[in-house]
């Protein structure tokens, strides 16, 4: 899956953005997503070194899930190149609940190595998002709905892609009317 820009966001014009791909697949019961990214230089940041922090400041790549057991609330897991992240919970932008610190311990992230080719960082991550994080014992039969995204607000250029398209008329990633099926149960 290719995550784009929204080019008629004004963050997004005139600039060279990032080349972000992500494969989406359930792997030994748990829900597997896994980025690869290529960034200009300007594009790419590296300051946060905690969990439950400021992860969409840095160069990062998120992903918001419908809770497959209470579709009035949805899940934004948001992981930066370093593999820190931010996990919350709720039914908007304004009531996020972060997941306490035991439940991001069960959220896997493998980081490849980061490299720089030209003016490119090329760098990676697979997070594994087990089912019991939405408090299910397995996803079978579940239909998962969301969408990707690849940011970094505080860039020096700062950036904004999803997967799927967000039609607002600034980046906002909070929004899920625009929510697709990423993966069927």
């Amino acid at each position: 899956m290719l995550l784009k820009p929204n080019l008629s966001w004004n963050a997004n014009q005139g600039i060279t953005l990032p080349a972000v791909q992500a494969q989406v697949a359930y792997v030994n019961g748990a829900l597997q997503v896994e980025f690869m990214v290529e960034e200009p230089m300007d594009c790419f940041r590296a300051e946060v070194r905690e969990d439950n922090s400021t992860s969409w400041e840095d160069s990062c790549v998120e992903i918001f899930l419908r809770n497959p057991k209470n579709s009035t609330e949805y899940f934004n897991f948001e992981i930066t190149s370093r593999g820190f992240i931010l996990a919350a919970r709720g039914s908007g932008r304004q009531d996020r609940q972060k997941l306490p610190t035991e439940a991001l311990a069960k959220i896997t992230r493998v980081k490849q190595l980061a490299s720089v080719a030209g003016n490119l960082i090329c760098w990676g991550i697979t997070v594994t998002i087990p089912p019991e994080i939405f408090g299910m014992s397995s996803f079978e039969g579940a239909a998962l709905e969301g969408n990707l995204y690849k940011c970094a607000d505080k860039a020096k250029t700062p950036h904004y892609l999803s997967a799927f398209p967000i039609d607002t008329e600034k980046p906002d990633f909070h929004r899920p009317e625009f929510f697709q099926v990423l993966l069927q149960g």
